[in-house]
């Protein structure tokens, strides 16, 4: 954040080792999160303080760069406002903090996912507890099928005992099935009592952009019968909302960070490195890197995926790469809708027991006027 001396928010010196920046991190987070009476607002500073300064990359461009902006640099700073021709006076090209982003609008006609899903699709949840109905049904009426031919044939005795040993050997296993079967339905009702209590779990940041994708998330994304959808994951260990989005549907997960940032062209690469208008980025910084490698090891059975949703700080327009074939690609989100719902709906109504179980378990609760704020279920 332009103005605002990493360093010295942090408590070091600026030749402070990277173990000195994280004890000093962790220390200043546990009274300035949140959940401990601090502001969101501070909190975010001192997140974005701790990324820049451990990263040596960004590190060493955030220290170039302040050297130009601190008290008493030279006026030819490459980061100085330009002047306005007409008045004299600075204009900001920074973020309006008066700008309010307006709520996106997805253009449905073009997208073949939300055409071609089946919403009325019965959720199956893997792995399944029991055989499922058709064996169980199939095994039913095989042995309805096996009592016919008492009616039609003049059995010799001999034929008949070993019809009749048929005839128990099927009904034997069709009540096994059945039992199984049933054992499954009791399951599925027990895990959604327990566990699958709604599609969207989790309680919202307080910034626009979080509320914007929260709702993009609710409005496109349920049309899935399979998807869950949750806000605010911490990383393994940790205590505090790392992940600002996620949607599980089938053996699917991704991962989503919600941005207010400059309007202009975005692209990213491999290591995370975000590009606007052709030039490397500076105003911010993002953990999904992190949170994608932690995630898979977390879940290493699942595809995971991540997604940079930006908004507009300023009136104007964002764009970017399509398609987005980078780790962590920057989407609009039209593009988000597009081509994560269509990654999505590959397996649309199923739902993964144990990724559900942990992520749940990873749902940071929110602390509002004193008492803590547990999940916040709602179905869609």
């Amino acid at each position: 954040m332009r103005g605002v001396d990493y360093y010295e928010l942090l408590g070091v010196g600026r030749n402070a080792s990277e173990a000195e920046i994280k004890s000093a991190y962790r220390s200043l987070a546990k009274v300035m999160h949140p959940d401990a009476g601090g502001s969101s607002g501070t909190f975010r500073m001192l997140q974005e303080a701790y990324d820049t300064l451990r990263d040596p990359s960004r590190r060493r461009d955030y220290d170039r760069g302040w050297s130009f902006t601190r008290p008493g640099a030279r006026p030819s700073s490459p980061t100085r406002p330009p002047r306005s021709g007409r008045t004299g006076r600075l204009r900001n090209f920074g973020e309006d903090p008066d700008f309010v982003p307006p709520k996106p609008v997805v253009d449905l006609g073009g997208i073949p996912w939300w055409h071609l899903v089946d919403v009325a699709q019965r959720v199956r949840y893997v792995p399944a507890a029991g055989p499922g109905h058709a064996p169980a049904l199939a095994a039913v009426c095989g042995w309805f099928f096996l009592l016919l031919p008492v009616v039609f044939i003049d059995f010799t005795p001999l034929a008949l005992g070993v019809w009749l040993l048929l005839v128990a050997a099927a009904a034997a296993a069709a009540f096994r099935l059945t039992r199984r079967y049933l054992a499954a339905v009791r399951a599925d009702r027990a895990f959604t009592s327990d566990h699958d209590t709604g599609v969207v779990h989790g309680t919202v940041d307080d910034r626009p952009c979080e509320h914007l994708t929260a709702d993009l998330l609710s409005q496109y994304l349920t049309r899935l019968p399979g998807v869950r959808i949750f806000h605010g994951l911490a990383w393994p260990g940790s205590v505090f909302a790392d992940v600002d989005h996620a949607v599980l549907c089938g053996r699917r997960l991704v991962l989503i960070e919600s941005k207010s940032w400059l309007p202009g062209h975005y692209e990213a690469e491999d290591d995370g490195t975000v590009w606007r208008n052709g030039h490397p980025f500076r105003g911010g910084g993002m953990r999904m890197p992190r949170s994608l490698a932690l995630y898979r090891k977390m879940l290493p059975w699942l595809d995971i995926r991540t997604a940079l949703l930006i908004y507009p700080s300023r009136a104007g327009e964002v764009t970017t790469e399509e398609p987005a074939d980078a780790v962590v690609p920057p989407m609009t989100p039209a593009q988000f809708v597009e081509e994560i719902g269509d990654w999505l709906a590959e397996d649309p109504a199923t739902v993964d027991r144990e990724a559900l179980r942990l992520l749940l378990a990873h749902v940071v609760p929110i602390v509002r006027h004193g008492s803590p704020v547990g999940e916040a279920s709602a179905g869609q």
